[in-house]
């Protein structure tokens, strides 16, 4: 990726940055991310299946994405009937009852109407997958307790009565690999960072009339004082930040194809915002 500074993207208040701090920001990203994962020896990666794409929102506006996900890496689940579940739940050792699964970080999507949200993934094993399609009550039951265990770690208050399956998508965005513990207790699988924080962003597209030629993304990262601190890169048709010292996790999915190459990044230290300069791919006319 080009690790030039636009100059157009700047307004004479900014305060200027060595290019060599961007070239770290872009070049060592691979480095950093893998710096970060566990011992090889205590885990391992899986990449898990699409099953099916859950709809409901954090509080009373924030629409939120679940991709329920399987893998047969997951460990199962206590194999039980119907009839049993139905007795445990009333039972009072109900909450002894656990299911193994895997809690990815939240990713940023744009949904249909080009409008930012938030995606998680969750993955579980994929025989106890088949027997949740299969079963109406075992299904409400899993989201249930998804739902639960994502308000619970990501600290957020999902509004659980108001999901909903969507009936013609499997998954918001793009379903990542993960990377599971394979020495700990299978009650849930996950990886060992700190609650990942989703900075606030805009995408803009430009220009605003006429055919699109770039999008400007604005990442604020108010806790973050360089670019040093941050690893950014840029797919085809994703962006990934990482980096500061909540720490700041970003995993946009873009609708369009963007060109790395002649991208541009450049971080504001008096107002710490990220802005990066993609521009599109020309789309070819009709022969």
């Amino acid at each position: 990726m080009a690790s030039q500074t636009d100059k157009s993207l700047l307004s004479a208040e900014l305060e200027e940055e060595d290019d060599e701090e961007f070239r770290q920001l872009l070049l060592q990203a691979t480095q950093k991310i893998q710096s970060a994962m566990p011992s090889v020896r205590d885990s391992k990666p899986i990449q898990p299946q699409p099953g099916f794409c859950i709809k409901t929102h954090a509080g009373s506006q924030e629409k939120v994405f679940v991709n329920i996900c399987r893998s047969l890496h997951i460990p199962a689940p206590p194999d039980l009937s119907r009839q049993e579940l139905e007795c445990l739940i009333e039972s009072d050792s109900a909450s002894s009852f656990r299911i193994p699964m895997s809690l990815g970080e939240p990713h940023a999507e744009l949904d249909n109407s080009g409008n930012g949200c938030t995606a998680y993934d969750v993955v579980i094993n994929s025989g106890f997958f088949s027997k949740v399609e299969a079963d109406p009550f075992f299904k409400e039951f899993f989201i249930t307790i998804a739902l639960e265990g994502l308000a619970d770690k990501y600290k957020m208050d999902i509004n659980h009565p108001a999901w909903r399956i969507l009936k013609n998508r499997k998954f918001m965005g793009s379903i990542s690999g993960q990377t599971i513990r394979t020495k700990s207790s299978p009650i849930i699988q996950e990886m060992d960072f700190s609650s990942p924080v989703l900075p606030k962003f805009t995408i803009l597209a430009e220009p605003a009339g006429g055919p699109l030629e770039f999008l400007l993304a604005e990442i604020h990262l108010p806790r973050v004082g360089s670019a040093r601190e941050l690893s950014l890169e840029l797919g085809q048709d994703r962006v990934v930040l990482r980096g500061g010292p909540d720490p700041y996790v970003l995993d946009i999915y873009i609708p369009h194809d963007i060109v790395p190459e002649r991208s541009h990044a450049r971080f504001h230290r008096r107002t710490a915002v990220l802005t990066v300069k993609m521009p599109i791919q020309p789309q070819l006319g009709p022969p």
